[in-house]
């Protein structure tokens, strides 16, 4: 288990309504503390062995459950047996003989009828399954049982569509700006940045408690023409760390993920970088180089190379940006995720995606499905994609790119979750049950 990080976040009490509960800072023998408590919170690296202890101290029921949203919560009969989520065994139901509130000194817990503590394993730290006696009926809440997100594309907009924010808040626990944080959106005048429509997805995202993917910082598409025409390597190489570090700086603490680079690798068979501003002026190096510039700018945040057409095992530029991410491993480069955009066609993915995914992990990152949709949307192609990700444990989220059909930029093959009408489709349910959850027979729209 990689170095996690725990967040307890909040305590339902059915008589004064959904609230943060305040714990004391958790002590071990050893005098090792996790971390500081602010308002019902704490967050701390800790290695796995103290992650393990940090949980044992957690008040009873422990329970992983998913989202507790503004407008509703989630209570657990505190006599259930519950799930340890950790170790994927069955924990000892509370009794006399085990309370940890005690030790902790939460008096205040006898007035609690019932509680639901919800504690998230970051990205990095996704198990392999879900706890099949914990199942949600919403996507982003069943995700999260296994400590993984299921998110969406939003564009700012469609914010104004009730059914399209009504199935944004109910069913997805992480957020992408499909263009607000391209290049040509940010900063479409040297120095003169513009952040309205991102900050509006950004600040939406946070009301609801939903985590943020940045997409994306260097990308030779939507790239506005000033940027395009810059044939002097030091002004280029300036410019471009400028714009990372003004854009990550504006977001700092507020995304989990980044896409540092999109789409740098050729399509075809050379497996070699295409051609771009950014290749041909600063040669190969200019990854390297908008790696390392975020990394300095926010060290909390994953960063990420991110491209379309390396989910087969086989193919060049898979090969191409395997090889990528293995040099910068082997020589310290700050990379943290691989994100597979997996746009597929009506057959779904290639039959050696999980190899893919296996073995980009096997290198040290994580791996994240960053953009899907799948061309008329079959079950049985969207159930195989989910199962994938789901078999290898650094696989820590999902993105689908888009909402409902007609929010996609492949609208005419319907390749999403969700029809025009924002109804549930069948691939829906596909997917909702290989995530481990229980589909409910209600319509998608609110």
């Amino acid at each position: 288990m990689a170095p996690a990080q725990l967040r307890f976040l909040r305590l339902a009490d059915p008589r004064d309504g959904l609230r943060r509960f305040h714990l004391p800072r958790p002590s071990f023998s050893d005098n090792t503390n996790l971390g500081s408590v602010h308002g019902g919170e704490w967050s701390k690296d800790v290695s796995e062995a103290l992650a393990r202890r940090a949980y044992d101290e957690l008040p009873a029921p422990k329970a992983f459950l998913t989202h507790v949203g503004a407008d509703h919560a989630a209570y657990l009969n505190p006599g259930l047996p519950t799930t340890d989520r950790t170790t994927q065994s069955p924990s000892t139901p509370r009794g006399e003989n085990m309370n940890p509130l005690k030790r902790l000194g939460c008096r205040r817990a006898a007035v609690l009828g019932l509680l639901a503590a919800t504690v998230l394993v970051t990205p990095g730290t996704a198990t392999g399954a879900p706890d099949p006696t914990i199942q949600a009926s919403t996507l982003g809440a069943q995700a999260a049982q296994s400590g993984r997100y299921f998110g969406t594309a939003v564009a700012a907009g469609k914010l104004g569509d009730g059914t399209y924010t009504g199935i944004l808040g109910r069913e997805f626990n992480s957020v992408t700006p499909e263009n607000e944080m391209k290049w040509d959106a940010t900063e479409p005048s040297r120095g003169a940045f513009n952040f309205g429509p991102a900050d509006q997805i950004v600040n939406g995202a946070t009301a609801r408690g939903q985590k943020l993917r940045g997409h994306t910082l260097v990308w030779h598409s939507q790239l506005p023409g000033w940027v395009s025409s810059i044939r002097d390597a030091n002004t280029l190489r300036g410019v471009m760390n400028n714009h990372i570090s003004t854009v990550m700086n504006r977001y700092k603490g507020k995304i989990h993920s980044w896409d540092v680079v999109n789409e740098a690798f050729a399509d075809g068979t050379s497996g070699q970088l295409r051609s771009s501003v950014f290749r041909d002026v600063l040669g190969d190096g200019f990854i390297e180089q908008a790696f390392r510039t975020a990394r300095s700018t926010d060290p909390s945040a994953k960063l990420c190379y991110n491209d379309y057409n390396i989910e087969d095992w086989n193919a060049a530029k898979t090969q191409g940006a395997y090889r990528m991410v293995r040099d910068f491993k082997a020589r310290g480069v700050p990379i943290d995720c691989i994100g597979l955009q997996a746009h597929f066609g009506a057959g779904g993915p290639p039959a050696s995606f999980q190899t893919t995914l296996a073995n980009f992990a096997a290198l040290g990152v994580d791996v994240q499905i960053t953009e899907l949709d799948i061309a008329q949307a079959s079950p049985t192609a969207y159930a195989n994609t989910v199962r994938a990700c789901m078999n290898v444990a650094r696989c820590t989220g999902i993105t689908v790119w888009g909402i409902r059909d007609s929010d996609s930029w492949r609208a005419a093959e319907n390749p999403l979750l969700f029809d025009r009408s924002g109804n549930k489709k069948a691939a829906y349910n596909a997917v909702l049950t290989t995530l481990g959850g229980t589909p409910a027979t209600t319509r998608g729209a609110p």
